[in-house]
């Protein structure tokens, strides 16, 4: 018998932009769930730059659609690293010279990278007092559009093309898992929780919506403090964040975060970032508390390949102390997110927008 007339063919792709999307998902049990219980991991780090490939390609195709993107005009981006090389992708498929405006905490693997796909890298100098590096980066970007009149910015905190580019994720795992009854994802800009969350929602109107943000992020009301981890949480309230749209939130401490990646790295073979480790965290404890049966979906934003010299360093871990001390295995709860500050692993049921709408505004104004 002829094995290879039965093997499915790989996918052809004409250019790389056709490599993003129909990502798998895999199966999460043991240990992060009692035997018998789990939950589904979408696996975005198997898009060639990770999840954020989706709203760069789709941010950058209908600013160009709108005619507010002229052909091989210039793209200016604040990216803490994934958006970045998202961008470099998309300006690869449409012909636009893209520079990424980041900080000293940029690994240095993706700083190179970047540089590999021909993007042009710029790092603000000193953190913002109030708003930390993300409000420096916005501000270096602001002065490089007013030096390059006819650059465009996506501004992925405020822009809702960055939502909308998740339907299509949305759609993957109806099609995937069938039914979904509890989504978690990790939230930084608020993209994709916002968009997965409002695709699903018109399937499963009942969709509980867990998000996880990171220890010190004022995201969700908590007071400003310094933050280890990247591609999750803000020291800035990003308008495409969908308050309304959330069941509960939970906190997550960096010593919790690298537990959990190195949990899913011995047992799964599939791990990746701060973001990772902090979603199955809650994701695994949320298959051993809603009752049997519910079917769970988490979002796993990229690989583990970026931090190979961070989370999976033990040097660098022990470093930051971030190795043998203990970790809860349920979380604290709060009453309101005003409550107190959090230092580890923390959730509350009250999620509510902490911006006034003045301060709101005046975030969107920076560009």
């Amino acid at each position: 018998m002829n094995i290879s007339a039965y093997a499915p063919a790989p996918m052809s792709a004409r250019g790389p932009s056709d490599l993003v999307g129909n990502t798998p998902v895999l199966w999460i049990g043991e240990p992060f769930a009692d035997a018998g219980r789990g939950f589904w991991a979408k696996l975005e780090g198997a898009n060639p730059g990770g999840i954020k490939d989706r709203p760069a390609l789709h941010m950058v195709a209908r600013a160009r659609a709108r005619g507010d993107l002229a052909d091989g005009a210039p793209i200016i981006e604040s990216s803490s690293g994934t958006l970045g090389l998202g961008l470099a992708l998309a300006g690869i498929t449409y012909g636009h010279p893209v520079t990424v405006v980041t900080d000293p905490g940029l690994e240095p693997p993706i700083r190179r990278a970047l540089t590999a796909y021909g993007a042009r890298v710029e790092l603000a100098t000193a953190a913002h007092p109030v708003g930390g590096w993300q409000q420096a980066r916005r501000e270096k970007v602001a002065e490089l559009l007013d030096e390059l009149p006819g650059t465009w910015c996506p501004d992925q905190y405020n822009n809702p093309d960055n939502a909308a580019a998740y339907a299509p994720l949305a759609a993957e795992l109806i099609a995937q898992l069938g039914r979904i009854d509890v989504l978690v994802t990790s939230v930084g800009t608020g993209g994709h929780s916002a968009g997965i969350s409002t695709a699903l929602r018109q399937t499963f109107p009942d969709l509980a919506l867990i998000g996880v943000d990171a220890i010190g992020s004022t995201i969700f009301g908590q007071p400003a403090g310094q933050r280890l981890m990247r591609g999750l949480g803000s020291s800035i309230n990003p308008g495409n964040v969908a308050y309304e749209a959330f069941t509960e939130v939970h906190w997550v401490a960096p010593t919790e975060a690298v537990r959990s990646c190195r949990l899913l790295a011995r047992h799964h073979y599939a791990s990746g970032g701060w973001s990772v480790g902090a979603v199955a965290l809650v994701a695994g404890w949320a298959a051993r508390t809603y009752p049997a049966g519910t079917r769970i979906a988490a979002v796993f934003p990229d690989g583990p390949h970026r931090y190979l010299d961070t989370i999976y360093n033990d040097g660098w871990c022990h470093g930051h102390h971030l190795l043998g001390t203990p970790v809860p295995i349920e979380p604290d709860e709060i009453a309101d997110p005003g409550e107190r500050a959090v230092g580890s692993w923390t959730r509350c049921t009250t999620v509510t927008d902490p911006a006034p709408a003045a301060a709101r505004a005046l975030l969107a104004g920076v560009r």
